[in-house]
């Protein structure tokens, strides 16, 4: 009687969860190094409007010392009209000159005023995006860390906890992709995906426990 020929061992390439798992955690990677890329570039685009601002804040503080010095000069000329012995017409004719010039330098200087803040905000604005960015980039991360104990503990809960944050992440992307606030609740269904899977992975232990109590 011949024996029966020994069965190869089990090829790691068969194994499908660890194949499935594996091309999760490399779409989660890229997904996350593209938030990262996108979420520097917005950093960058804040640090160059905040240097803009700070340009033109500088330019209307010296449009406004420009101002105070004809201020300044009209002030003189409106005393000398009321001194005896000068010209009086032509210092007249002087103060009339520096108000003109007073007026267009404050047109001036609020123009650069109303530029500073327009470039202020769109700063704020980008740095916020950045921000967004960072949070789903974060999120990708983390559903990565999931994903590789899933590959390790065997547990396809893990892998459902993996998708939720993964989601979850897509979602902060896509706001800051839309230059949208997302609203504080729109974590609330990933936060109770995940609760709901740690509940029912809670109870199928406790009916283990149970049933190997009873044997």
């Amino acid at each position: 009687m011949s024996l029966p020929a020994p069965k190869p061992p089990a090829s790691r390439g068969g194994d499908g969860f660890a194949g499935k798992v594996a091309v999760l955690i490399a779409i989660l990677a890229t997904i996350g190094t593209l938030f990262g890329f996108i979420g520097n570039s917005s950093y960058n685009e804040a640090a160059l409007l905040k240097n803009s601002a700070a340009i033109d804040k500088t330019s209307a503080a010296n449009a406004w010392n420009h101002y105070q010095a004809k201020s300044n000069k009209q002030n003189l000329a409106e005393l000398a009209t009321n001194l005896p012995g000068v010209d009086h017409v032509h210092y007249r004719s002087e103060v009339l000159r520096y108000q003109r010039e007073k007026d267009d330098i404050r047109v001036e200087a609020e123009r650069w005023e109303a530029s500073s803040a327009a470039f202020s905000a769109q700063s704020e604005e980008a740095l916020h995006r950045h921000r967004q960015w960072s949070l789903a980039s974060v999120a990708q991360q983390i559903a990565i860390s999931l994903a590789a104990v899933a590959l390790l503990a065997r547990r396809t809960w893990l892998l459902g906890a993996t998708v939720t944050v993964a989601a979850f992440g897509l979602v902060i992307g896509a706001f800051a992709w839309l230059h949208a606030e997302p609203s504080p609740l729109v974590a609330a269904p990933f936060v109770a995906a995940i609760v709901a899977m740690l509940g029912v992975e809670l109870f199928k232990t406790l009916g283990r426990r149970a049933a190997q109590n009873r044997g």
